[in-house]
């Protein structure tokens, strides 16, 4: 995959809205603010590619960049609570929408801040992605903020707090240092590969 060449196509603020031309997708998601934009950046080396925010809550649709013959689909975090009920319901429609619709999703890639236990909004995606048999990773972002101990500790908890956490592929990912970024290039690169019927 040309991670490169990757264009914004698509930008999706209502489930009517989004594509159906059957092309590979990726998806990326996560709470507000965890970091989904910035991966997108990293993965395609475009700075400015996804729209960056300090202020949680600015994606607000569903964004698909272009790598030609897939897509890097950046859903609207979860758990934001300081905008209204009314966009907040907007939102997890949106979300919820786009994961139980009929797509040709090849992966969902949940971002969880390693610093930190995942929140309840974070385990209730994973079990759903979980119980509705989406294949998907968890990366671990923020990974540089930790120490060596730190981590080994938040990783021990991390077991305990993610359900299944010992069979789901875990990626810590350092947007500073680039920890993680290459194979996270190669686990889309060899899934894009793949007959979907495998």
């Amino acid at each position: 995959m040309r991670f490169q060449d990757a264009q914004l196509v698509h930008c999706c603020g209502k489930l009517s809205q989004l594509p159906g031309d059957g092309v590979m997708e990726f998806a990326f998601l996560g709470r507000s603010n965890v970091g989904k934009s910035t991966l997108i950046n990293k993965l395609t080396g475009r700075k400015s590619l996804a729209r960056v925010s300090a202020n949680p809550g600015k994606t607000a649709t569903v964004n698909f960049y272009s790598l030609g013959g897939a897509y890097l689909v950046d859903l609207p975090g979860y758990g934001y609570a300081k905008t209204s009920k009314s966009e907040q319901e907007r939102l997890r429609r949106l979300i919820t929408g786009y994961l139980a619709a009929d797509r040709d999703l090849r992966l969902a890639v949940q971002l969880v801040d390693m610093r930190h236990a995942p929140s309840a909004e974070d385990v209730r995606m994973t079990d759903r992605l979980i119980d509705e048999e989406i294949p998907f990773i968890i990366v671990l972002t923020k990974a540089d903020k930790l120490g060596k101990h730190e981590r080994e500790e938040r990783m021990a908890a991390f077991a305990q707090e993610i359900p299944c956490f010992e069979d789901i592929c875990i990626v810590p990912f350092s947007a500073k240092t680039g920890e993680g970024l290459e194979t996270l290039r190669e686990i889309l690169t060899d899934i894009a590969q793949e007959d979907p019927g495998e």
